[in-house]
């Protein structure tokens, strides 16, 4: 029987969650990420089946845009990726669980997170665990996407 857990990344471990990513596209984004980590404005939750990283989730907490945080309300979930090879299995919503409970655990009232507009299979996951309010839609430099909040009270 294989076991998988969810636990809180260790920033030593760092570097492990590329074999989720894979090719590493925006290195400015990713420092930002390890930067985050470092002054404990992001909590990183990896999912691990048999020891390998398969998934990740993070909680950021003060977020330069002020739809994906207000402080001690609103948290923003960010960058949830499950490999490739290990998708449409359920993987994604255990993480999206558990990062819900984590902010509710936390105090906060509400999650917010941003999806692209044309990633369907998340957008559906999403609307599934209750991110049905839109906050915003819009256009970036990586494409089209909406912002989503879900209210945990």
């Amino acid at each position: 029987m294989t076991k998988f857990e969810i636990k809180q990344l260790d920033i030593k471990e760092f570097d492990k969650c590329e074999a989720i990513w894979g090719k590493k596209e925006h290195p400015e984004m990713i420092q930002t990420f390890y930067n985050q980590l470092l002054n404990g404005n992001r909590k990183t939750f990896i999912y691990l089946k048999n020891d390998e990283f398969i998934g990740e989730g993070s909680l950021v907490f003060k977020h330069k845009d002020p739809d994906y945080t207000i402080p001690n309300q609103r948290v923003y979930l960010s960058r949830m990726i499950v490999k490739e090879d290990y998708r449409n299995r359920g993987i994604g919503g255990l993480i999206l669980d558990y990062l819900i409970d984590y902010a509710k655990d936390l105090g906060y009232e509400e999650i917010s997170l941003g999806v692209d507009t044309d990633n369907l299979n998340a957008r559906h996951l999403y609307e599934k665990k209750g991110f049905t309010e839109v906050l915003f839609e819009g256009e970036d430099e990586y494409g089209k996407y909406v912002k989503l909040l879900k209210r945990l009270n």
